[in-house]
């Protein structure tokens, strides 16, 4: 009986995560290039809400992306909270491989970050430590890009624990 019950705890919190299949939107259009959308100045506004949709952070993020002497995409991101309180700034390091996928990494990121292109569409997945109140807790992010056009985008994150989408975030990008 207690196999029984395990099996199904596991069952029902794997049915927890995004589940989202991207290769249903290989087909539409425009066709995201991160290497394209993010060369430049990027405004961004954000929201954060926890389990229940209650609003625990409002933000805005000013990114400058460019293109390093390795052919890397470099981020630097400068975030403002209007509710709440986070990171103040990120660099992200991202790499393209074969194959529509890409590698990433910032200093508050746990190993690396992985991700892969379907057509207007972007996943994008890693772990860290996410810093709440006086402590930490290790999260996985989910996140999902769509590109409207080719200055607009929008991301949606699923932020796990064990499993579970504690939190999700909106943010709206627009390039400048």
């Amino acid at each position: 009986m207690r196999t029984i019950l395990m099996l199904l705890t596991l069952f029902l919190l794997s049915a927890c995560s995004s589940g989202i299949d991207g290769n249903k939107y290989s087909t539409l259009r425009p066709q995201f290039d991160p290497y394209e959308f993010f060369v430049g100045d990027i405004k961004a506004w954000g929201i954060v809400q926890d389990r229940d949709g209650n609003l625990v952070q409002q933000f805005t993020v000013d990114i400058k992306g460019s293109i390093n002497d390795q052919s890397e995409l470099v981020l630097d991101e400068t975030f403002n909270y209007l509710l709440g309180d986070g990171v103040k700034t990120r660099i992200w390091t991202i790499t393209k491989a074969a194959n529509n996928q890409y590698s990433g990494r910032a200093d508050d990121i746990l190993d690396s970050a992985s991700g892969e292109t379907f057509g207007n569409a972007m996943n994008w997945q890693y772990r860290m430590d996410l810093p709440v109140d006086d402590t930490s807790y290790e999260v996985h992010f989910d996140d999902w890009m769509w590109s409207f056009d080719q200055t607009t985008l929008i991301n949606r994150s699923y932020i796990e624990k064990f499993g579970i989408v504690m939190a999700e975030v909106t943010i709206f990008m627009q390039r400048q």
